[in-house]
């Protein structure tokens, strides 16, 4: 079985969400329950993973590969170093608490909601640990499917609005990530990413190639300027389509930088890292600002969501101006750490926050900051996990979100010391909004009858928001088994980093 490790993972969710559909609306608990037990045994398959995989090997571990199109040499390639191991296990987790978290809340063709969220977790999986170019994009694309459902169908009442928006931002994008790949085929005739990595190329090459990737995955992450489809995305999607966006869907775009960007155009991306550090700061920065004056909640955290995600991109590319430009492959090294434990600990502390948000939807049906004002003094438990996550957002030491974030501050003060105070920044304005966010919603008298009648978190409550901050606080107290995890293959793309092709 280990040797199909990587293909149980993607399958099993796929798959298991034929049964989850063929229960049909009539038997909306068998569906619950069916897809409860897929996502759990797909959890306990990436539990396995994790035994398995080697932490002292850089080399990708359990290889699978078969020949899929003979006459274009594309191969069914599977492989996973310790990031694509720690994003598995993240996505896995987040999927027993998504539909955990969806179980009495979505009543209208639960079946096919529970499937379409099956079969995103299947995908995604799939993206994490694809190592051929071809089944790479081909993943990339189909996760488009299942999201636009989940936001089409189950949305709010500018649903279409936002899945348009959705789908023509990715799909523009996808355009030119198909037109490099094509490009780089007919130089190697091969997908296969060791062998593409492995590929000469001019400067002039590179630099095309570069903004094709560049263009693609920055809109997934996403980054300043093509982030404006994120917002809407979040405020039209269920409870559960914001979580996993949010969680897990954003980190395809870094790790698409990681698997692309940084092995096979390694001279453009050293060249124009500037450029997206640049970027990272103004979505540092300037989206964090931009979040102080949101009136809805979820739009205030689908901002912040940029924000954060700048010091995943502002890490990555940080490494490149510390080894190409100072030689520094121990900064450069830390600075690539803290952009990874960035991504890990911003899917949990933004799941949380979203279901967060979903929980007093659920009870009031409205994210409006100016409906709520003493919420916590009717769910006293709520208040302590939303002052939790919250605190997270902040980066507060202790919590999952300090860890990351101080890593690449600190590689950023020996790349240059105004790129670590600008960084350094949005510690400040991400409590200024967070905070701000909590007075208003948590403190003070009750607003009004509505909030005065909010019930306090049942147990299928608090075994979400309780689970999301285990991980928090596991991470923030103890995260080296996190660097521990992904050390040599963090260590393996640094040194990548200091190959030149030209």
């Amino acid at each position: 079985m280990f040797n199909h490790l990587l293909s149980l993972l993607i399958w099993l969710p796929v798959v298991g969400a034929i049964p989850v559909l063929l229960a049909g609306s009539a038997r909306p608990h068998l569906a619950r329950w069916l897809s409860l037990l897929v996502a759990v045994l797909a959890f306990v398959a990436s539990l396995f993973l994790l035994v398995q995989y080697n932490p002292g090997g850089a080399a990708m571990q359990l290889v699978e590969s078969h020949l899929w199109i003979a006459s274009w040499d594309v191969h069914y390639g599977l492989a996973v170093d310790g990031i694509s191991v720690a994003l598995i296990v993240m996505t896995t987790f987040v999927g027993i608490l998504v539909i955990a978290g969806a179980w009495e809340v979505i009543q209208d063709k639960p079946h096919q909601y529970m499937a379409a969220m099956l079969m995103l977790e299947g995908l995604l999986i799939g993206v994490f640990c694809a190592t051929d170019a071809l089944l790479f994009y081909a993943l990339f694309e189909a996760i488009l499917i299942p999201m636009f459902i989940l936001i089409g169908v189950w949305g709010g009442p500018r649903r279409v609005y936002a899945t348009l928006k959705f789908f023509i931002y990715t799909f523009f994008g996808s355009v030119f990530m198909l037109i490099a790949l094509l490009y780089l085929y007919q130089k190697a005739h091969t997908f296969d990413l060791a062998t593409l990595a492995a590929l000469p190329l001019t400067f002039k090459e590179q630099a095309w190639i570069f903004f094709a990737f560049l263009i693609a995955f920055a809109i997934k992450v996403p980054m300043v300027p093509v982030h404006t489809w994120l917002p809407d995305a979040h405020v039209e999607a269920p409870t559960g389509g914001s979580v996993v966006l949010a969680a897990v869907m954003l980190k395809v775009g870094t790790y698409g930088m990681l698997r692309f960007i940084l092995p096979i155009v390694p001279d453009a991306g050293a060249h124009f890292a500037w450029l997206i550090i640049v970027l990272s700061l103004i979505a540092i920065v300037y989206i964090g600002y931009v979040a102080l004056v949101q009136e809805d909640m979820k739009k205030l955290v689908a901002y912040s969501s940029v924000a954060h995600m700048g010091f995943v991109t502002l890490g990555i590319f940080i490494a490149f101006m510390l080894v190409r430009e100072q030689g520094n492959t121990d900064m450069a090294l830390l600075g690539m750490q803290g952009a990874m434990i960035q991504m890990i600990s911003h899917g949990f502390v933004s799941g949380a926050m979203f279901t967060c948000i979903g929980v007093m939807y659920d009870r009031t049906h409205t994210r409006l900051i100016k409906d709520y004002g003493g919420v916590i003094n009717v769910m006293p438990w709520f208040g302590f996990f939303y002052v939790l996550f919250a605190m997270a957002n902040c980066g507060l030491p202790g919590t999952s979100g300090f860890v990351g974030e101080f890593m690449v501050i600190l590689s950023s003060f020996s790349a240059n010391p105004w790129i670590a105070l600008f960084a350094a920044f949005t510690l400040i304005i991400g409590a200024g909004y967070t905070l701000w966010l909590v007075k208003r919603v948590l403190w003070g008298e009750i607003a009004n009858p509505h909030v005065a009648e909010m019930k306090e978190i049942n147990a299928r409550e608090t075994f979400v928001l309780g689970a999301f901050a285990a991980a928090v606080l596991a991470l923030g107290i103890w995260p080296q088994p996190l660097v521990h995890l992904m050390d040599n293959s963090v260590a393996q793309l640094v040194q990548q980093l200091a190959i030149h092709k030209i």
